[in-house]
């Protein structure tokens, strides 16, 4: 079963409980009980989660520039001036991640009020690496997330709350 660890970073889930659906709701598509934990490799827990979403009305792939032609200038999720990222990747990935929300926040878009960082815990990664052989050696973990967002704290000035998925 999942579980979820949660660190909130310039009181981050204090402006998430003032939107306490969707600090529910995002909630609800992590611990979905059609997620088969047997089966979460990286891109496959990926694809679940953006199944998830997308069904319950997130915008995918929203832009963080007003420049279309960067593919890769994108969050993950947006949905009522909340911005999610999924950082299932390499943990050199952090601080783009992070960058996407504070520009989110700041640009010309303004199309967010609070950051979710979601990412999964180091327990979460030895356990689907031991137990079920999925391949999660160096992806980025919520420790480290923790660890290094509050020596941000003069570039990240947006909230973000960080949600580790944890077994």
């Amino acid at each position: 079963m999942i579980r979820l660890k949660h660190f909130s970073y310039r009181f981050a889930e204090q402006v998430l409980n003032s939107r306490l659906s969707i600090k529910q709701e995002i909630e609800d598509v992590l611990q979905d009980p059609s997620i088969k934990i047997p089966e979460l490799s990286r891109p496959h827990f990926n694809q679940v989660l953006d199944d998830l979403f997308r069904n319950k009305g997130w915008q995918p792939q929203p832009a963080v520039f007003n420049e279309p032609r960067d593919p890769s200038a994108k969050m993950d999720f947006l949905k009522d001036r909340v911005g999610v990222e999924v950082g299932f990747g390499h943990a050199s990935f952090m601080g783009i991640d992070l960058l996407k929300f504070q520009v989110s926040s700041y640009s010309s878009l303004d199309q967010i009020d609070v950051g979710v960082y979601i990412v999964t815990t180091k327990s979460f990664q030895k356990r689907m690496i031991k137990e079920y052989k999925q391949k999660w050696d160096g992806s980025l973990q919520f420790e480290k997330v923790v660890r290094y967002l509050p020596h941000f704290k003069s570039a990240i000035q947006i909230p973000i709350y960080v949600v580790g998925i944890d077994l």
